[in-house]
């Protein structure tokens, strides 16, 4: 199925990858609605909303060190090399769902974050923001600005996108010739509406995933590898059309 994309690659100028936890699972970090899911083992209303973190900051605190630790171990996999080698040869934006930054350590340059990035903080009171660089030990940390509690600056649940956030990534999706959806189901609202902005602009869809997802029917090509075995191999066409 590769192969019949090759017309439609030849005349694609900008590219928009849609990524979510699949293609982070193939570096060794869990997704949460699959299989081992972290949400079949843990509750998320008690880690990862604003309600549990005001009733105990210091657990959703521990919990998202431990994450981060585990992040850190990991390394960008090949499919998110090969969608960072892909800026060489075409226009290339990535949205992404996963808060990992390993589209950033693959050196993806254009990179949109949905729901956030597990190593930045915000504050809970003032419009303080910062970066993690070391592990905080004294929790929950404070705000060196004000004093009150930090927390993490990604999304939870209960939680909307960031305007602006959101914005740029409806403008990535319908000014793109094809958009590749990469490692996630869209079952979260509201990056499961994105396709359709890229499909109104008459962008052409194509899905990888090795498992078929609720929007598989309205895809124009859907690959089911893993991100790790059919990114390479879309990026090899790239290259030879560059020849």
């Amino acid at each position: 199925m590769i192969d019949t994309l090759e017309d439609t690659l030849k005349r694609a100028e900008k590219l928009v990858f849609l990524t979510g936890a699949g293609i982070s699972q193939e570096s060794g970090i869990s997704t949460f609605r699959g299989n081992g899911g972290l949400w079949q083992k843990y509750d998320p209303m008690k880690l990862a909303s604003a309600q549990a973190f005001r009733d105990d900051p210091r657990l959703v605190w521990r919990w998202y060190n431990d994450r981060r630790r585990k992040i850190l171990a990991a390394k960008p996999n090949l499919g998110h090399m090969a969608i960072a080698n892909l800026q060489d040869h075409r226009q290339v934006s990535v949205v992404t769902q996963n808060i990992d930054g390993l589209h950033h350590r693959a050196e993806s340059r254009e990179v949109t974050e949905l729901h956030g990035n597990i190593f930045t903080t915000k504050c809970t009171k003032c419009n303080f923001r910062g970066k993690i660089r070391d592990e905080f030990f004294d929790l929950p940390p404070s705000c060196e600005k004000c004093g009150s509690y930090l927390r993490p600056d990604v999304v939870w649940f209960g939680e909307g996108i960031n305007r602006e956030v959101w914005n740029q990534a409806v403008m990535h999706s319908i000014s793109c010739d094809v958009m590749i959806i990469v490692g996630t189901s869209l079952a979260v609202s509201p990056a499961n509406k994105l396709h359709s902005y890229a499909k109104n602009n008459k962008a052409t869809l194509v899905e990888i995933n090795p498992e078929n997802t609720p929007f598989s029917y309205k895809i124009d090509f859907s690959i089911k590898k893993t991100a790790v075995d059919a990114l390479p191999r879309l990026i090899s066409i790239f290259e030879s059309l560059s020849k």
